[in-house]
């Protein structure tokens, strides 16, 4: 297993596959677009499926594809290690929390992962586990190569970060199982509270962090691990297919 040596652990994959994707446009969320003749979700299934530490693998999707979840992608390739579709929530941190509840009892460490990231590499996820082991939370992330400004509520620059100390999160971000399952239980007690305030829930190491206070251990990931938001990075992911 390369940087990770434990051989006894549990791990799991929650794959988020949820949302319309209406930045895309066209009818098909993009999770479900084609992409060299695969659904954009079989990639990231594949390479989990691949990793020989993945035990079990949670697909979240919106209650209207898990039959076609089920039958034309988790089925129709064998992806054997899927354990459950379940229906998605409202916001993606619902969504999160119904797929590490319907991960198994015994599961060590689990990935979050999004299912319109398509190029996520067994590497970058190897590595993950590896830092998770160590300190609890781990995230995949690069660093930015923009200069990055923070600006006020009138859109005029306050500062500027120092850019070596800045990166783009991504998925996966992984967690000890109970850790993150536990927090975000106590999120959705917390979730009236957060709404009032105009907190937004954006990411899972933020739910570490406000309710288990761990900190996240950033891994250097890949560039190409994008999230497919428009027409443009299908046409990205598209070119990549082709370079392999």
């Amino acid at each position: 297993m390369g940087e990770t040596e434990e051989k006894s652990i549990r791990c799991a994959a929650v794959i988020l596959a949820g949302g319309s994707g209406r930045r895309m446009g066209g009818k098909v969320p993009k999770q479900f677009m084609e992409l060299a003749g695969k659904p954009v979700l079989w990639y990231s299934l594949r390479t989990f499926s691949d990793c020989d530490f993945i035990n079990e693998i949670v697909i979240v999707s919106d209650e209207e594809h898990i039959g076609y979840v089920e039958n034309d992608i988790v089925d129709l390739y064998g992806f054997h290690k899927v354990n459950s579709v379940v229906k998605g929530g409202r916001e993606r941190y619902h969504s999160v929390a119904r797929g590490l509840e319907a991960a198994s009892t015994d599961t060590d460490y689990v990935f979050i992962h999004d299912g319109a990231r398509p190029f996520v590499t067994e590497h970058t996820i190897e590595r993950c586990l590896h830092y998770t082991v160590k300190y609890k939370a781990a995230v995949a992330a690069v660093k930015t190569k923009d200069t990055v400004k923070i600006a006020d509520d009138d859109g005029f620059i306050v500062s500027t970060p120092n850019r070596a100390n800045v990166w783009q999160v991504q998925t996966p971000q992984s967690f000890e199982y109970l850790l993150i399952r536990n927090a975000y239980r106590r999120l959705l007690d917390d979730e009236e509270r957060l709404i009032s305030a105009g907190v937004s829930v954006t990411d899972d190491t933020m739910v570490a962090k406000m309710y288990a206070d761990v900190d996240s251990r950033l891994v250097e990931s890949t560039y190409e691990n994008i999230k497919l938001t428009t027409p443009g990075d299908m046409e990205y992911a598209k070119n990549l297919l082709k370079k392999e």
